[in-house]
């Protein structure tokens, strides 16, 4: 029998395109989303300014130089701590040596003593490890002639001294320790900013490096012409003096008097030549120094920092200054702007982290900062913070 027909009626398939629409309406909405956000994003931020890169740079080398200090204060502390942790263990050796030498003459006594026949308890106390804990026993004591009781009371005095030492030398080397370790911190410090200083100027262009070197070209006129308005000033006070000492001298009827008083600055005519004299040789020694490279830390003689320069002229003089710039504003006597002298000190900033040799007419002899050599500039490139004379 013939299979017969199937009457199911078959399924009709039917193709949709919702999927197709879904996922294009989510790509447009992505679209428009993406759109709205770039436009309501944060604008990029402009590039900085030639000025402000200027003042970032000059910023970062002021920062490179007050941590150049901070390095010269912790090697000079790290210098002076090691003489000091030598000098401490080179005596605590020496009195290791007295106390060992007291202890083969208390171990000789002891030796005679044995031999004599006599051995306890007085020789028990020679040959003990720890002879301290028969010190206060008054019946060995009495035994002892007066020499073995000086060389008992010597042992006692030198074990307390050489334990003293040993104690001091301790602590010198934590000090020294903790020198050390800020040395490294400041040192680090340094180099950080300078290399930061150093990337930002190498990603200038050309066009900008030449105008970053016309702004310090305009930045040098203006400093040097207020440093010509101060040589003027300075000449004029100088005229009104000369001339009020010559009219003094004029309107005495006293004969020869004691000098002709021609002396510039304050004080006697006597302690302004003494340091004129001394001035005198420090900016020889400073002008044959022009040249020579500015290097952090550096106290010549083939380089120098600020602070390493007035120190080393100075010297020349035979004035010992101290090597940071915070300890030599304190050395000598405070002196305003308008009465400096040749071989005066002026500082500059409010952290005082950089000096320079005033050599008259506003201007003075200075290692400036890194990649620039020692030169003459006026003081008045940076924010003065004041002067001193050294001697």
């Amino acid at each position: 029998m013939p299979a017969l027909a199937s009457h199911r009626k078959p399924r009709t398939r039917l193709r949709t395109s919702t999927p197709a629409v879904g996922l294009t309406t989510a790509a447009l909405a992505s679209v428009t989303l993406l759109s709205t956000q770039t436009a309501t994003a944060a604008p990029a931020k402009p590039a900085p300014t030639i000025e402000e890169v200027q003042k970032k740079v000059d910023g970062l080398f002021r920062q490179a130089g007050t941590a150049t200090q901070k390095y010269n204060e912790a090697k000079s502390a790290s210098a002076k701590q090691r003489d000091e942790v030598d000098a401490l263990l080179k005596a605590a050796a020496e009195r290791a040596d007295k106390l060992n030498e007291t202890r083969r003459e208390l171990g000789r006594y002891a030796t005679a003593q044995y031999r004599g026949g006599s051995i306890a308890p007085t020789a028990t106390f020679f040959l003990a490890d720890d002879p301290q804990s028969y010190f206060d026993q008054d019946q060995l004591m009495s035994r002892m002639t007066s020499r073995q009781q000086k060389a008992v009371a010597d042992f006692r005095t030198q074990q307390r001294e050489a334990a003293a030492k040993r104690v001091e030398a301790t602590k010198s080397l934590q000090t020294l320790t903790a020198s050390q370790a800020e040395l490294r911190t400041s040192k680090q410090e340094v180099q950080e900013k300078l290399s930061e200083a150093r990337t930002l100027l190498s990603k200038l262009t050309a066009e900008e490096k030449a105008r970053l070197a016309e702004l310090e070209r305009k930045k040098e006129a203006e400093a040097k012409r207020k440093a010509e308005e101060l040589a003027r000033q300075q000449a004029a006070a100088k005229a009104e003096a000369d001339r009020a000492a010559k009219e003094k001298a004029a309107g005495q009827d006293t004969g020869s008097g004691t000098g002709s008083g021609t002396g510039t600055g304050t004080g006697g005519s006597g302690s302004d030549a003494g340091y004129a004299s001394k001035a005198e040789k420090v900016l020889a020694f400073a002008r044959a120094q022009i040249g020579k490279p500015y290097v952090w830390g550096a106290t010549g003689p083939s380089s120098y920092d600020c602070s390493g320069l007035t120190q080393a002229a100075w010297k020349e003089a035979g004035v010992t200054l101290p090597r940071t710039t915070w300890d030599q504003v304190k050395v000598g006597t405070r002196v305003a702007t308008a009465d400096l002298q040749p071989g005066d000190l002026v500082f500059f900033y409010d952290d005082i982290s950089h000096v320079g040799i005033y050599k008259g007419d506003g201007m003075m002899i200075h290692a400036p900062k890194p990649g620039a050599n020692v030169r003459e500039e006026s003081i008045y490139y940076m924010p003065i913070y004041g002067s001193v004379r050294p001697a």
